[in-house]
């Protein structure tokens, strides 16, 4: 059977033999009753990493940002996202639909950031005509692109000036770490070891109330996040946890999984960085497509002509998947490899040294 080459996204990834072992090995208790040692272990664990008091095992990213929205924010109340941030585009619109908050949506810059202006001004004035804003919230990465530490700061000091809370959508965390410490204008001593990365790590999670993180992504954990903050958000997040159905029972299988992760997987986000910037280099000779952006361990391509989806059926057919949902998007992580990447551009190269007609024709799909 050939072997699939899947860049849909970092959390296709599979338990690797040791992480299984240590699921098999774990202490278990009930999550439910707050006696499940590996479940405790793991929420002190991350928490310490990131500098927080408390953090609270989820089962998605989206729960985890879901239950910081709803702690943050009661009904009426608003907070203030990008335009495409994951939390107000790709999350369902949970926190309107259960938690009765308004998001105000702003514009976003091609790296993911709203103008410093636009969050100033979009907080309303304590009056009865608006809803009250209480919350920034933030994505890093965004689409790949780290967050500059500069821009962190900027962004949350203006909220706190004006009285907010600061979320973080981190469910790439990690990635951003690692980028951080290898960015010489940010931090020129950097090594890639497990010190430098928590340390930038807690760096960026330090302006802010409350961070989610997901050990489902790039980590390689079956499933799961963690929402960090103060021991009182933690409870009250813990409260609509267990509203949205969040509570599990003999859950520390699945967070000794996600310790294996923090204890194991960190260091290793370097490989799927280079893996990102190998592809982005050999994509960059090819006529038909640019790299419209490229960073971590996301590349985001545009195809000329509307080819877009007869590459990504081309490259079905040759055992390489991708998505289109936002333009194309190759995502890299712990089960692709080097050779997996060159087998991808020269799948991607056959295809656009073909004729038009032809990749049509054997398409089914007419002329594109």
């Amino acid at each position: 059977m050939t072997k699939i080459i899947d860049l849909r996204s970092d959390t296709v990834t599979q338990p690797t033999p040791a992480m299984r072992e240590a699921m098999m090995a774990a202490p278990l208790g009930d999550d439910v009753f707050g006696d499940d040692p590996s479940v405790n272990a793991l929420q002190d664990k991350i928490a310490a990493m990131l500098g927080f008091e408390a953090a609270l095992f989820m089962p998605t990213g989206t729960q985890s940002n879901l239950c910081a929205l709803l702690a943050h924010c009661g009904r009426g109340d608003e907070y203030i996202v990008g335009q495409l941030a994951h939390t107000y585009r790709y999350e369902g619109g949970g926190a309107a639909v259960l938690g009765s908050i308004q998001p105000q949506p702003l514009v976003q810059d091609a790296n993911g950031h709203m103008a410093l202006a636009d969050i100033a001004t979009a907080v309303k004035p304590d009056d009865c005509h608006f809803a009250r804003t209480r919350l920034l919230c933030l994505e890093n990465t965004w689409n790949g692109h780290r967050m500059p530490m500069a821009y962190l700061a900027q962004a949350t000091g203006i909220a706190r000036e004006k009285g907010l809370a600061c979320h973080l959508d981190g469910a790439r965390l990690f990635n951003a770490a690692v980028d951080q410490a290898l960015a010489p204008v940010e931090y020129a001593q950097a090594a890639i070891n497990l010190g430098a990365i928590t340390l930038e790590a807690q760096r960026i999670a330090s302006h802010f109330d409350s961070v989610s993180v997901c050990f489902s992504k790039g980590l390689g954990a079956p499933i799961g996040s963690a929402l960090c903050g103060s021991k009182d958000l933690i409870g009250r997040a813990h409260r609509i946890r267990k509203m949205a159905g969040g509570g599990m029972r003999q859950a520390g299988l699945l967070a000794a999984a996600a310790s294996y992760a923090l204890d194991h997987h960190l260091e290793r986000l370097a490989d799927d960085h280079a893996l990102a910037q190998r592809l982005a280099s050999g994509l960059a000779g090819i006529d038909g497509l640019r790299v419209k952006s490229a960073q971590t361990n996301i590349v985001f391509v545009e195809v000329d002509h509307g080819r877009g989806p007869a590459l990504l059926e081309s490259l079905k057919t040759h055992g390489v998947l991708a998505t289109g949902l936002i333009g194309l998007r190759f995502v890299t992580h712990r089960d692709v490899d080097a050779p997996g990447i060159d087998h991808t551009l020269d799948c991607i190269r056959r295809f656009f040294a073909e004729p038009v007609a032809a990749q049509a024709l054997a398409l089914g799909t007419g002329v594109y």
